[in-house]
This record gives C-alpha cells, sequence and structure tokens, in this order.
C-alpha cells in the first residue's frame, strides 16, 4: 500500500465547532455534495468557499464536529475540495462520519495549538507526523490505521464495500 502524504495550506477554526457552523440547517434539505461544498462553513464565514482551494487543510481546536450526527458536514468538508482538518480532539459522531465519507481527519493537541493560518503543512497519516513546512517544526498524530487509509482511498465505506462486493463475483 502506497504512502498516505497529505499537503496543503491551513486555514484555522477555534474550539467546538459545530456542524451547523459547517453547514447550516437550512442547507440540509440536499444532500448534494456539490451544492453543500458552495456552504461550508458558512456559519463562521460566509465567504469561506470563496477563498479555499482544493487541497487546503483546516485545523481547528477542541470538539470539532459536534452537534448532531448528520453526514453532511464532513461530506460539505470533502466536497469543498478540503483534504483533511486536524483538531485538538473531534465530536466522536463526525469522527466516524469523516472515515465513513473518506474524509482524513487527525488529533493533535500539539499541531491545533501551534499551526497558525496561511502555514503550509505536510502529513504523513502512515507515522502520524505532521510536518509544518511554513514553521520548521514537526508534531506528532495519531497516525490513520491501515483500514481506515482502505475507506479513505476508497472514496468512504460504501465504496469500499462496494470494491470488496464486485472482487467477491
Amino acid at each position: 500500500m502506497r504512502k498516505m502524504l497529505i499537503k496543503g495550506k491551513v486555514w484555522r477554526f477555534g474550539n467546538n465547532i459545530d456542524t451547523d457552523i459547517i453547514i447550516p440547517a437550512k442547507y440540509l434539505n440536499t444532500s448534494d455534495p456539490k451544492e453543500l461544498a458552495m456552504h461550508v462553513m458558512e456559519g463562521v464565514d460566509s465567504n469561506f468557499y470563496q477563498k479555499i482551494k482544493t487541497g487546503d487543510i483546516i485545523v481547528a481546536g477542541k470538539n470539532f464536529g459536534c452537534g448532531s450526527s448528520r453526514e453532511h458536514a464532513p461530506i460539505a468538508i470533502k466536497a469543498s475540495g478540503i483534504q483533511t482538518v486536524i483538531a485538538k480532539s473531534f465530536a466522536r459522531i463526525f469522527y466516524r462520519n469523516a472515515f465513513n465519507i473518506g474524509l482524513p481527519i487527525f488529533e493533535s493537541s500539539e499541531a491545533s495549538e501551534k499551526i497558525k493560518e496561511n502555514d503550509e503543512i505536510e502529513i504523513d497519516a502512515d507515522k502520524g507526523i505532521i510536518r509544518n513546512l511554513t514553521r520548521k517544526e514537526i508534531y506528532k498524530a495519531n497516525p490513520i490505521p491501515k483500514f481506515m487509509q482502505e475507506l479513505i482511498k476508497a472514496g468512504g465505506l460504501v465504496e469500499w464495500t462496494r470494491k470488496r462486493l464486485k472482487k467477491k463475483r
């Protein structure tokens, strides 16, 4: 299996970013990822979608993704082109939903505290190493287990399952 490396520019957010901030409830009448992406993080920055570029990274504080159990929040993040989220901690259901839809996320107190907006970082998902290329610092995160990396590379749990079922035919 290939090494999973993620590299991009950082957007910073604080603590307790709930699912209504990530994707406001008024947009939950759709499950279209492209539509959801256009409103990502609108609860805190109404122009966020216009500012980001594919490959960017969100770094936040504690309890990222708290609130409801809906999958719309990680779907909106992934569909917007954000390739990963690093936080001090994640709400449990958001954590699982993120991997289920193929969005890699990392918990790291040190990275959450030290990485600044616009820093460029690189993450080695296999080793749980986060390199801040701007500040020349290294932080530790929990590595993503191989099985979870398979989910991400497949595009999420549904696609992973489809591929496994095709192989059995």
